[in-house]
């Protein structure tokens, strides 16, 4: 019988000492809130927009020329119509394709840098979870891949304001304002 009780008892202290320590992190609400992406998001919209001011004038300027070819064409010979359509046409073309290359390697360029964030941001979990004994932190978003979790495992704004804090400046996120005296009195 001691035997017994001597073998529940190492079993025990073994399912003990085994057990995990985990977390999640709402993965969309650090990237949203990430200081680095809000910079990286505005750099690029900046860029896009001075690189639609660079395609409007000439896109403006060849909607004059088609409206001034519109308003001469009636007194153009046939093969001087054909001619400044197959012009127009073809400038058309130019800058229909400026547009869609300079469009492409904005989204390129963004989807890297946005990929580069998403990695550190990665890293930083990871670097976090094992420097605070984490064996698992999972990873929550819209798609709903925590369908529950017990509270207090949600330690996304704990990784939130760490991310920030070491991007630089303050932090955004601040904790939840502790219960005073007054508050738990007058609720009684």
């Amino acid at each position: 019988m001691k035997k017994l009780i001597a073998i529940g008892a190492v079993a025990i202290s073994l399912i003990s000492c085994n057990q995990e320590k985990t977390a999640y992190v709402d993965t969309t609400k650090v990237i949203q809130d990430y200081k680095e992406m809000k910079d990286v998001e505005a750099e690029f919209e900046s860029r896009r927009d001075s690189l639609t001011q660079l395609i409007t004038g000439p896109q403006q300027q060849f909607q004059q020329e088609v409206q001034e070819y519109q308003q001469s064409m009636n007194s153009m010979s046939a093969s001087q119509r054909q001619a400044k359509e197959q012009e127009l046409q073809q400038k058309g073309q130019r800058l229909q394709q400026q547009s869609q290359m300079i469009g492409q390697q904005l989204r390129n360029d963004s989807d890297t840098a946005i990929d580069e964030v998403v990695e550190k941001v990665k890293d930083f979990v990871a670097e976090y979870g094992e420097e605070n004994g984490y064996t698992y932190i999972f990873g929550s978003n819209e798609s709903a891949n925590i369908m529950y979790a017990k509270e207090g495992l949600d330690i996304t704004d704990e990784i939130l304001k760490e991310l920030n804090e070491s991007y630089g400046g303050e932090p955004t996120i601040e904790a939840p304002a502790e219960e005073t005296e007054a508050d738990t009195t007058s609720a009684e």
